[in-house]
């Protein structure tokens, strides 16, 4: 039997946030595969809390430790964007392989050096997009690659990005500064795109613009008003490599309508599929598809082997599916789980919006 890959995770709390409502799940379906065996946190008093929490064996007192750490075989960044950069360059220095979360940097320069980096260690390094390891993602490209639409004539999207609206809390506060690099449209639009181009190929142009409805966002829990500087509107057009036409529009908070709703039109069918939420990483997708002489739009079921030795829960599963090609890449030494290379080719489209 393979020894298990041992992770070291920098920002992880034991039961809150993004890590623990999906890394921990995810990893814990993977145990043949993978270990976690330390934690660093933005305090080593924070990090014993984890650790002790979670009964990992080492707390470290900085990343630059577990990054060090001959115990580390993966390291694993679940931090605010704008520490992605120092995180991941230190990780990357040190030999080790390296698993962030979407989006890479902030912005497309800084994604381009870590990138750059990686390929120049030769280490895996893989990227959090991980609509692109959905079942039904996966069960869509099945459908397409098997001609059931026949000739893909176009795609569009409508999506709602749940956060971005009127309200939020302070802890969320931080989404609605542009400057951040962790916005409606780095966030919920980026991972749709990323899981649209695994179904249909990739977009060779796109364009739009950037709509800035509100102009402040009321913090409930503080009870005060702060500046809303990151675009609650995205209306983006293009083409993918097949020539097929490309639409979408994002907006702000949620709808009473639709808040997820693609379909993709081709020569011999169509496809509709709708979600509870813009997110497509973690959206609770339906599939509905007409081929051939269908006279109306049927419930298409995904095949129950899709969902093979994977979490229940839709956000632990999806996790759980980049999980898996990063073992087989680290074991294997291939490149099958979403790279740093392709978080470049997201970055460069997110780009021609600007900062948004």
């Amino acid at each position: 039997m393979q020894s298990k890959i041992k992770v070291g995770f920098i920002g992880l709390n034991p039961d809150s946030h993004w890590a623990a409502t999906a890394h921990l799940p995810a990893l814990s379906s993977l145990s043949d595969d993978f270990e976690i065996v330390g934690v660093a946190n933005s305090s080593y008093a924070s990090a014993q809390r984890t650790a002790k929490a979670l009964e990992l064996p080492f707390a470290f007192q900085s990343p630059a430790e577990l990054v060090c750490s001959d115990e580390i075989d993966l390291v694993v960044v679940t931090v605010k964007v704008p520490h992605h950069f120092e995180l991941v360059s230190l990780a990357l220095n040190a030999g080790k392989h390296v698993h962030c979360e979407w989006p890479l940097g902030n912005g497309l320069e800084e994604a381009k050096k870590l990138a750059a980096l990686a390929a120049e260690k030769g280490v895996v390094a893989t990227v959090g997009t991980q609509m692109r390891t959905s079942v039904e993602v996966k069960f869509l490209q099945k459908l397409i690659k098997d001609g059931y639409v026949g000739d893909v004539l176009s795609s569009s999207l409508i999506g709602s990005g749940a956060n971005w609206g009127g309200e939020t809390s302070e802890e969320l506060a931080y989404l609605y500064d542009k400057t951040t690099g962790a916005t409606m449209l780095t966030i919920p639009f980026a991972h749709t795109l990323a899981g649209l181009q695994t179904v249909l190929g990739e977009i060779v142009s796109i364009g739009g613009q950037l709509g800035h409805r509100r102009k402040t966002v009321r913090v409930t829990d503080a009870d005060k008003e702060v500046p809303f500087t990151a675009a609650d509107q995205i209306l983006a057009y293009g083409q993918f490599a097949s020539g097929a036409a490309f639409s979408a529009h994002y907006r702000g908070g949620m709808s009473k309508a639709t808040n997820f709703f693609w379909e993709i039109n081709g020569t011999r069918g169509d496809l509709q599929i709708t979600g509870n939420i813009g997110h497509g990483q973690f959206a609770n997708l339906n599939i509905k598809g007409a081929t051939g002489d269908d006279d109306g739009l049927q419930e298409l079921t995904v095949p129950a082997e899709f969902y093979n030795d994977l979490p229940d829960s839709v956000i632990a599963r999806n996790v759980a599916g980049i999980y898996k090609l990063i073992a087989s890449d680290i074991r294997r030494q291939t490149r099958s789980a979403p790279s740093f290379a392709d978080a470049v080719q997201l970055h460069s489209l997110l780009d021609v919006f600007g900062q948004g």
